[in-house]
């Protein structure tokens, strides 16, 4: 894998997402109690030994560059490589959204790369697995671009690129479907493929006035190349909604799918350090089956739960099935149950709040209910 670079596409479609990324790119959408969803993707390049990174911004990068910093915590801060940010296009007022011109005002740095492929991926997917046999199945068949697949989980099935492949691996159909079925095999949006390769489908794509990656180059620019799909057999799950976010995160309460994500084969999840007190249990707290953060601070009951850093649970509260983020304060006597709470939010005492699991409730960031 020394010999392919890495892209990260962080302009994601999120339509469905509005609330959670009105004031935030969905990259740095935070997840599971102290990650971003940025940290998937590049973790496992790191993983699987890609040492020079480029991360191809979005039009509000901040909190990504924040979160990123100079890479050090991903192993990438580095003399020689390393990772890159690559800025994004200024667009006009009215102009439609799209990943294309992006990556095509950052050709350059693709072109003066030395290496020979690139692996691009997207960071609206959850999972961790290693991309060598990627390239394995690529150079084993020949083929012009191989994607990664996997069956869609139900909530997050909405717009995406679903194929049909031979058992091969050799993809015979591919298109842009809304309300993908569960079960239905879907790009995850990893693509792996020559660079010189990548440079003629987005130049191509662009010059016949494309915006969009995955319809100006996977299903047109692409047309007639060999693409093969490789089924990623592990957890898998894009976050493509509020309800696929929600979903999401408290698989993670199941310990097989935890250990799967953030400890498969001695190759972690890596994030951000933040050095923080540990967790206070202080008395008449209660926790079950829940995953909490360091810096919390419990003196109510939390169940099946998921409290990001920072999180003040009063005498009396009570939490179930819901996700609270950092900074969150959740007043005495005050009773959630299937809600997710943004940064910051304080929901007063007494208040109860009352979602269900197939449609949580969504407090916005520096709310105070």
């Amino acid at each position: 894998m020394k010999n392919v670079m890495g892209l990260v596409n962080l302009q994601a479609q999120e339509e469905l997402l509005s609330a959670l990324t009105d004031q935030r790119p969905l990259a740095s959408l935070p997840f599971g109690g102290r990650y971003r969803l940025i940290d998937f993707p590049i973790s496992c390049m790191v993983n699987s030994g890609i040492r020079n990174v480029g991360a191809i911004l979005p039009t509000n990068s901040r909190s990504i560059l924040d979160h990123l910093r100079s890479g050090k915590d991903w192993d990438l801060a580095r003399h020689h490589k390393g990772l890159f940010y690559l800025p994004s296009v200024r667009k006009l007022k009215g102009e439609p959204d799209g990943d294309l011109q992006n990556m095509y005002s950052n050709l350059d740095f693709v072109e003066n790369s030395s290496e020979e492929f690139v692996l691009m991926a997207n960071s609206s997917a959850v999972y961790n697995m290693d991309f060598t046999p990627v390239m394995e199945m690529h150079l084993k068949h020949a083929a012009d671009v191989t994607m990664v697949t996997s069956p869609a989980m139900g909530s997050d099935a909405s717009t995406g690129i679903v194929i049909k492949a031979a058992k091969s691996g050799n993809v015979t159909d591919i298109c842009l479907q809304q309300n993908i079925p569960k079960g239905e095999e879907r790009a995850l949006g990893i693509y792996f493929m020559k660079k010189q390769l990548y440079i003629e489908l987005v130049r191509q794509a662009v010059e016949h006035g494309g915006k969009d990656f995955r319809v100006d180059v996977l299903l047109r620019a692409a047309k007639g190349c060999r693409i093969y799909a490789y089924h990623q057999k592990g957890y898998a799950c894009r976050v493509c909604s509020i309800q696929a976010y929600y979903d999401t995160n408290l698989d993670l309460l199941n310990h097989k799918v935890w250990e799967e994500l953030f400890l498969r084969g001695g190759a972690p999840i890596s994030t951000k350090v933040k050095d923080m007190a540990p967790v206070r249990y202080l008395e008449g707290a209660k926790v079950k089956n829940s995953i909490v953060a360091n810096g919390c601070e419990i003196a109510g009951t939390v169940e099946n739960s998921i409290l990001f850093r920072g999180v003040k649970v009063e005498p009396g509260a009570v939490i179930r099935n819901s996700i609270v983020m950092q900074n969150g304060i959740i007043g005495s006597r005050a009773d959630i149950e299937c809600v997710i709470t943004d940064k910051n939010v304080v929901i007063t005492a007494g208040k109860v709040l009352q979602g269900a699991r197939t449609y949580p409730v969504y407090i916005d960031k520096n709310k105070r209910v």
